[in-house]
């Protein structure tokens, strides 16, 4: 829109026998903090100035720009910004937003420029001093009401919905969504006219209003709607039936008044300017292109133009209200959703099939043009080192994808609906798709590009593929990760029920496309067709689920464990895998052997224990000798009607009989024969002889990575047979292998979180903290401790860690339960501090269904809430050891995010290699691995800061040497 089709503006109030206003208020401030979290921090490449949140900012008021034109777009256009922290709510109550943190150090600096910004793309801004913007907000917004416009506010603040009415409406910019009257009732129970007595009931933690305790969202809206208005409700609180409610509503009444004042928006706030001064008008190109030069904003300058931004699809969407749909629960935090919080068609037939260089271009500009892209990549197998490229997806918007394909074939002859040339050159048709060199090579510039945000699932995967292709793909958010931190614990988080629970969409299965069993086929051989729809439909349902779970991680005040926690790993991750660890496969090979030789001779002492042969692999066959012939006490049998021959049953047998001993043996040996050493010489490269794991970011609530394919994780430490196992991994030739492991990690967390002097001191003197349990419960002095005593003192240690009963302790020490239990009864009274924190957390995670870490991770419980009290009591020995477990796989994530940063940083070559828990192993050149060592210390044991400080210190052991067994 030029200025001279800007609206006439005059001096009087625009009416309906004047030009009808259309006033559009952005909620800078929210523009801001989400701008600032929907992309990795970036800096100015010139000076360093952190220009992150600025270039977001741009983005979303670009597309908001190019957006808004059409017949029923505004005719004036403000961005409404808070001018400080302190207004006139601040003197009604002190406490007001007390418990809000100062913004992140790197964001100050870029609220003037995004002032800048604003005023450069031809908006006008507004602010004023004692006031929120939400207070401007509302009285621009009835200003325009009461002269006959209309008001549409950009935002999806839950505050600003009291203003919605007739003339005023919200629009959400990430969710593309606008929101009326029944989106207020599906938020609050209520009409708009009564959103502020809801929230007066139930107050605002983020904001620090106190409201009413204990009431919430269902039962202030029950009884606003039951007894009208909220005085009314103060008045007949007496009449109240519930007790509780009752006392609360009379003893809280005063508060729940002032709760009040505190959320109802100044519908009469001083006006700074008038509406007349917001009328749309372009930008000046030249101002426009001096300000994105100056922030160094090259692509988007580009893509901006002289800012005369055209019309697009998106025009008038405020005339267009979107049809409603049918009201289902929404999930809050720490409950799963019933429902999907809205059904979305997904229309698979929509997907574009691209198969020329030019329509490839088109849409990486449009994806440019975005700044927001799905993404996502097809192949051939499962390991991403090994695996062939077959496509890749891209996504701009709901149902408006597409797939690429690059190295598709058709199927086999003979797996071709019985096709045979008779041995004849294959007749079919060629497939038509884009060279696949070029392909990505302009997918590069794309998905390197760092002003366009890449949205995956469970990227990791996808980054490795890439990275083989020599593609960085950055900077990116996963949705996987993103529900991990929002509701761990409580559901999966694959894309499939993702879908289903947020969307109320069933994808395409693979095996839908692919077939099933000796029948399925490599995806490279499904037809073009329903590859297209199965691999577009991915990339589409991604960015859906992250439009809808993204903004939760700020509302939830998560995202700073998003950030820090999950979204800079998938990298380092990939790097690891892509890197692998050398083995050596003649070793594995002798021990293979070694191990089924000794397996045939336990084998046969077996049978000679039991006086005839039988397969010592068999469960059911085992019981039978054991029970059936033997008749060996303690024999249960279970619900199928065979005797239980689980470890436990056998451990227990084999303190006094030799059979089940040796079928314990063969046991360990068959698992380790099989999981392992045969395992690790299939898994190897023939080629490199490096095995190549996978990790699972999202598989345990606590933030423990698991491994996979083969799992590296799980190999034996202290037997002899387990570090024969470990001899097998070694360094390439010139290089050695650095083990660092983080000492007593747990222990120490628990002295921190719970808060125990006794081991408080014992860390920070450096004496062994076994020693000194033993010495503080049994009073032996230190210097005279006995390796018996010190043993059970580390049981105990260990055993209160995991929630350990006298009955576990006594068979772990092989000792009466009842003595047992006095170890347990004095171990409690030496550290009164670990049965508070034991029975704070209980109440806590009772409460709430969850715990946290120090770090701010939630960690869902379910358990706690199961009508089985076994189930309950589980829940609780969970939720005291989440917090400790979880604490230190967030000190271990934190130095694996900055440890590749810091090696580069000291000039080293030095690589990560694997994780194992609280052990990191590297591969070192031999000549720098005495420099590697400090810096690897350095990083690992000042992880945890400045998130928190903590209170013991962490001691890192680390050392190198050739193989894993000698390094650890």
């Amino acid at each position: 829109m030029t200025d001279s089709a800007a609206p006439e503006t005059t001096d009087r109030p625009l009416t309906q026998d004047g030009p009808a206003i259309r006033l559009w208020m952005i909620d800078a401030s929210a523009y801001i903090f989400r701008a600032y979290h929907a992309l990795p921090p970036l800096t100015r490449k010139s000076d360093g100035l952190p220009v992150g949140a600025v270039q977001g900012y741009c983005n979303m008021l670009w597309k908001l720009i190019r957006d808004m034109k059409g017949d029923d777009g505004p005719t004036h256009l403000v961005a409404i910004f808070d001018h400080s922290e302190k207004t006139f709510r601040n003197d009604m109550y002190d406490q007001y937003k007390a418990n809000r943190s100062a913004p992140p150090e790197d964001l100050i600096p870029q609220f003037p420029l995004v002032r800048e910004a604003t005023a450069a793309f031809g908006v006008h801004c507004v602010e004023l001093p004692g006031y929120e913007a939400d207070d401007l907000i509302a009285t621009y917004a009835c200003k325009a009401r009461d002269a006959g416009g209309e008001a549409v506010i950009v935002s999806s603040d839950k505050d600003l919905m009291q203003l919605i009415g007739p003339s005023v409406v919200m629009w959400d910019p990430m969710k593309e969504r606008r929101l009326a009257e029944e989106a207020v009732f599906e938020k609050f129970g209520v009409a708009p006219d009564k959103v502020v007595e809801v929230q007066a009931l139930i107050g605002d933690s983020v904001d620090n209003v106190p409201g009413a305790p204990g009431i919430g969202p269902k039962t202030a809206a029950q009884l606003i709607g039951e007894y009208g208005d909220l005085d009314t409700l103060l008045a007949r609180a007496g009449e109240i039936k519930q007790p509780k409610r009752r006392e609360t509503l009379i003893e809280f009444a005063d508060q729940i008044r002032l709760s009040r004042e505190l959320v109802t928006l100044d519908c009469n706030a001083p006006a700074p300017e008038p509406i007349d001064d917001f009328a749309v008008r372009d930008p000046d190109p030249e101002a426009l292109a001096a300000f994105l030069d100056r922030m160094e904003f090259r692509s988007l300058r580009t893509r901006v133009g002289d800012g005369k931004a055209p019309a697009t699809n998106g025009t008038a969407f405020v005339a267009r209200p979107k049809a409603p749909s049918a009201p289902v629960a929404t999930p809050r935090y720490g409950q799963v959703a019933e429902g999907p919080a809205e059904v979305q068609t997904v229309d698979t037939e929509a997907y574009a099939c691209v198969q020329t260089l030019e329509e490839l271009d088109q849409w990486i500009a449009r994806a440019t043009e975005a700044g927001v892209v799905g993404f996502d990549c097809e192949t051939d197998a499962l390991s991403a080192t090994h695996a062939g490229l077959c496509g890749v997806s891209l996504a701009i918007g709901p149902n408006d994808a597409c797939y690429i394909p690059l190295t598709h074939e058709h199927p086999p002859a003979a797996d071709a609906g019985g096709l045979d040339f008779g041995g004849e050159t294959d007749a079919r048709e060629p497939l038509t798709q884009i060279d696949k060199p070029e392909a990505l090579k302009r997918l590069k510039v794309l998905l390197e590009n760092p002003a366009v945000l890449k949205i995956v699932q469970n990227g990791k995967y996808d980054l490795a593929v890439m990275a083989q292709r020599g593609i960085r793909v950055a900077p990116i958010d996963d949705t996987m990760l993103i529900s991990y931190v929002l509701e761990g614990g409580l559901h999966g988080h694959g894309m499939d029920e993702l879908a289903r629970l947020h969307l109320g969409h069933e994808p395409i299965t693979f095996k839908s496309v692919a077939g099933t069993g000796k029948a399925q086929k490599s995806f490279k051989h499904v037809e073009l067709k329903p590859a297209t729809c199965y691999a577009a439909e991915d990339a589409d349902v991604t960015l859906r689920l992250w439009r809808l779970l993204k903004p939760r991680l700020a509302e939830a005040r998560l995202t700073t464990v998003y950030e820090t926690l999950e979204r800079p790993l998938p990298a380092v991750l990939a790097d690891m895998e892509r890197a692998g660890i050398r083995v050596d496969p003649d070793r594995l090979k002798r021990l293979s052997s070694e191990f089924g030789l000794r397996m045939a001779e336990l084998e046969q002492q077996a049978h000679d224990l039991a006086g005839r042969p039988f397969n010592v692999g068999s469960p059911r066959q085992i019981g039978d000798i054991l029970f059936g012939e033997m008749a060996l006490p303690g024999g249960r049998k279970t619900a199928s009607g065979q005797w239980g021959t689980e470890a436990s049953v056998l451990e227990e047998l084999a303190l006094t009989h030799d059979l089940p001993r040796l079928l314990l043996e063969w046991r360990q040996l068959s698992k380790l024969k099989g999981t392992y050493t045969d395992a690790l010489i299939e898994a190897a490269d023939p080629a490199t002889d490096r095995v190549h794991t996978s990790y699972q970011l999202a598989a345990a609530t606590t933030g423990r990575l698991a491994s996979s394919d083969p799992n590296l994780q799980n190999i034996p430490i202290r037997t002899e047979t387990g570090r024969q196992i470990r001899q097998a991994f070694i360094a390439a030739p010139g290089h050695v292998l650095i083990s660092a492991d983080y000492s007593q990690i747990e222990l120490r967390l628990l002295a921190h979180i719970g808060d125990i002097p006794e081991l408080k001191r014992a860390f920070a003197a450096g004496i062994d903290i076994h020693t000194a349990t033993a010495s503080e419960m049994f009073g032996v002095p230190v210097d005279q401790m006995d390796p018996e005593t010190r043993r059970r003192a580390k049981a105990i240690n260990f055993g209160i860690v995991y929630g350990i009963s006298a009955f576990g302790l006594a068979a772990q020490l092989n000792i009466p339960q009842g003595e047992a239990g006095d170890y347990i009864k004095t171990y409690f009274e030496r550290f009164p501090g670990i049965r508070s924190y034991m029975d704070a957390t209980k109440v806590q995670v009772r409460e709430t269904g969850m715990v946290h870490t120090v770090f701010g991770r939630r960690i869902h419980i379910p358990a706690i809430h199961s009508k089985s009290g076994a189930e309950r009591q589980f829940g609780e020995r969970a939720a005291i050891n989440a917090p400790i477990q979880g604490a230190a796989a967030d000190i271990i994530r934190r130095a694996m995010v900055r440890m590749p940063g810091a090696l580069e940083a000291a000039g080293l070559s030095t690589r990560m290699l694997l994780q194992v828990h609280d052990e990191l192993v590297f591969e070192a050149p031999e000549a720098e691995a005495w420099r590697a060592i400090p810096v690897i210390k350095r990083v690992m044991e000042g992880a945890a800061e400045p998130a928190v400080a903590l209170t013991v210190p962490l001691v890192v052991e680390a050392r190198a040497a050739g193989n894993w067994d000698e390094a650890h």
